[in-house]
């Protein structure tokens, strides 16, 4: 049989609104996919839609007329394209009762239906007439849409997007049944079914649409909200160490995301004296930060121990326990006394303070337990002699523990080597080399960072 090209013309523009309702399923299928690639994340709902979508796409295509003009008939092209008009019907019954709108008995209705349509497909290779085989697949489709759609409509609508999507819903459902109750009583397939999927695709669009651009609002909202609660924190911070005769200090703050869990106080700065106080929230983010400024007003309500940093510590502790929901907090205090040449470190589960003196490094360490967890944790101190040039330096173990690319921890000897081979910078210079050096050290900053630096002048 020889094809003019006034009959694929005519073909063509028979099928072509179906041709393009078909390429828009299967795109919007396969967007679906790509999105949850990117997010690297399984979900049911919008995975059965995308199945759903690709497969009547598909059956659109092959059900264009120009194919059918170009390839002859055949048993088993007969047998394949009942197959895919049977399995098309899976994907949307398990997405229907997805979407939550079913509730539980709906639930037993769609997978009881999946499993009579992959029976029915079984049944094609057995010799059945065709014709048959439409009637039964007609006759299970309407017999599982009916009570699935009066299910989803006995649930009260909650929102514009239920309701958008529900009417989206019940004009490709009331397609669907009306091409069936055709079919089973003997009248040609007609075209309008694949409009009421173009409709319901438009509406799924709607709410798709609309719940990105909520979405973005609450994002931007949030950042908003988020770039405020930054500069509260970084209000409860000290702005900068008094001018002192006695102490040069120098403080650098980097949190790994807008808020985070590191804090550094000066408890004492008046005359020959000074307090150093430097502590670090388990985890990361709005739960830290809100503990961080529970940590500001427990270490305030010590002051007056500021010269006996285990009594301060214990304070501290007690006024934290039962109030981090879980999480626990590292600290480390040091009271310095030019006056007597002496220094008093304590410190609840923290890095140890390091101490630079005639270019030679040493760590002090005095840990107890960590702070928020057991009330009646107790802490000692440590005092050594101070003397003029000594270099002090509190920080976190956001510092020591930032990884290179080849999981390498910047180390405790690394930043011991970096504080004894700069001796002659300031404390300002200091604190911004040995941030920028964890920095550039590390792949990613995984932590927050905190350095205080002390020279005793």
């Amino acid at each position: 049989m020889q094809i003019s090209a006034t009959d694929m013309l005519r073909a063509f523009r028979r099928d072509e609104t179906h041709l393009f309702i078909g390429a828009a399923s299967v795109t919007v299928g396969l967007v679906v996919v790509g999105f949850q690639l990117v997010r690297r994340r399984f979900d049911r709902l919008l995975s059965f839609f995308a199945w759903f979508a690709v497969l009547y796409g598909e059956r659109l295509w092959l059900q264009f007329s120009m194919l059918r003009l170009i390839e002859p008939p055949s048993l088993h092209r007969t047998q394949f394209d009942l197959a895919l008009n049977f399995f098309v019907s899976v994907p949307a019954f398990v997405f229907l009762q997805e979407t939550g709108l079913v509730g539980r008995a709906g639930r037993v209705i769609a997978y009881t239906a999946c499993l009579l349509e992959m029976a029915l497909i079984a049944a094609i290779f057995t010799g059945l007439p065709p014709w048959l085989l439409q009637n039964m697949n007609s006759s299970l489709v309407i017999a599982t849409l009916l009570p699935l759609l009066i299910l989803a409509f006995r649930q009260r609508s909650v929102g514009r997007d239920v309701v958008v999507f529900r009417a989206g819903l019940l004009i490709f459902v009331g397609f669907v049944l009306w091409t069936n109750t055709r079919n089973l009583l003997g009248y040609a397939k007609g075209p309008e079914e694949p409009y009421g999927f173009g409709l319901f695709l438009c509406c799924v669009g709607y709410v798709a649409a609309k719940r990105a651009l909520d979405r973005d609002q609450q994002l931007v909202s949030l950042h908003q909200e988020l770039e405020v609660a930054k500069r509260i924190q970084l209000s409860i911070l000290p702005a900068g160490f008094p001018m002192s005769d006695h102490f040069t200090v120098a403080a650098r703050y980097a949190p790994m995301t807008a808020v985070a869990g590191d804090f550094y106080e000066f408890l004492s700065s008046e005359g020959p004296r000074a307090g150093l106080f430097v502590a670090d929230v388990s985890g990361h983010g709005v739960p830290a930060a809100l503990i961080a400024s529970m940590v500001k007003i427990a270490t305030s309500s010590q002051r007056q121990h500021a010269a006996r940093p285990e009594r301060l510590l214990a304070g501290v502790n007690e006024a934290l326990c039962g109030s981090t929901q879980g999480q626990f907090v590292t600290a480390a205090y040091v009271y310095l006394d030019a006056e007597r040449g002496e220094l008093c470190y304590a410190a609840a589960g923290h890095p140890p303070m390091l101490l630079l003196r005639d270019g030679h490094v040493c760590s002090i360490e005095e840990n107890g337990l960590v702070l928020g967890v057991f009330s009646s944790a107790a802490y000692n101190s440590t005092k050594r002699t101070m003397v003029k040039g000594d270099r002090l330096l509190l920080y976190t173990d956001g510092v020591i523990e930032a990884a290179n690319g080849g999981e390498e921890e910047f180390g405790q000897e690394r930043l011991g080597k970096l504080l004894a081979s700069n001796p002659d910078r300031t404390v300002e210079e200091l604190a911004d080399l040995i941030l920028s050096t964890v920095q550039n050290w590390a792949s990613t900053q995984t932590d927050d960072l905190t350095v205080v630096v002390c020279d005793c002048t």
